[in-house]
């Protein structure tokens, strides 16, 4: 894994170079991973939402309790895990290099912001498209944008603070 966060790292410093000039090499690299985990995500989302949800409710049985999932936040829930997992692994391994804190709790504070912006998601999914109509994978691409600020000042100066 070590390799590939290697060959990662020397695609998007070679990508970097145009820029260098106006952007710091660590926005550049955490747009580049961010944007391809975002990407992912949109991706994720929408064969979730059409193919494997398939626009039905999803109906759960946790622990002797019955829960109706809405489509959109049933695609929401399969795809959450995947890409806090890959987003963890590109900041830390490409992106915030320097951070001298432990992996695990790299990881614990990483949860707690993205935990953060799933609130943000979930609330902001419910908003636009229960109330006001929209479809599911504008206002999840809408809502992801918003979330990237509050993501990249949380994982720099806390997650992955030097």
């Amino acid at each position: 894994m070590q390799k590939l966060a290697q060959i990662i790292t020397k695609i998007i410093d070679f990508v970097y170079s145009p820029f260098q000039k106006y952007v710091p090499r660590e926005i550049f690299r955490y747009a580049a991973c961010g944007g391809g985990n975002m990407v992912l995500d949109w991706i994720l989302y929408c064969i979730t939402y059409n193919f494997i949800v398939g626009h039905e409710l999803v109906y759960l049985s946790l622990a002797g309790h019955s829960l109706c999932l809405t489509p959109h936040i049933a695609s929401l829930c399969i795809v959450f895990p995947i890409t806090l997992l890959t987003g963890f692994w590109l900041n830390k391994y490409v992106t915030f290099t320097q951070s001298s804190l432990h992996g695990a709790r790299q990881l614990a504070r990483y949860i707690m912001i993205v935990a953060v912006n799933l609130a943000i998601n979930y609330f902001g999914l419910k908003l636009l498209v229960e109330v006001f109509g929209w479809y599911p994978t504008p206002s999840k691409i809408c809502i992801t944008l918003f979330t990237v600020v509050i993501s990249f000042l949380g994982q720099k100066y806390f997650t992955f603070r030097r």
